[in-house]
């Protein structure tokens, strides 16, 4: 089974664990093997790690690690209108 990736380029969303109506937009600026540099709602860009979950699905905490923070998942893609 091949792993659903992160792309450099395209914008994922992650919502909140506390407010399902608190939704977080993420841009994968570039990427390596193991980490991404993300922008999240136009603010600097900051360098992340990437985990690959059981299910093949790479994920990672956009936010920083805390005990309630969001895991961003590779299969949820913002697709725009022209998709």
């Amino acid at each position: 089974m091949e792993t659903k990736k992160f792309e450099a380029g395209k914008k994922y969303w992650v919502k909140s664990v506390c407010d399902h109506n608190c939704i977080w937009e993420v841009e994968i600026i570039s990427r390596t093997e193991k980490t991404a540099v993300i922008k999240i709602h136009g603010e600097q860009p900051v360098r992340r790690t990437i985990s690959v979950h059981l299910s093949n699905i790479e994920t990672m905490t956009p936010l920083g690690r805390f005990s309630m923070t969001p895991v961003l998942s590779a299969v949820n893609v913002i697709r725009s209108v022209r998709e």
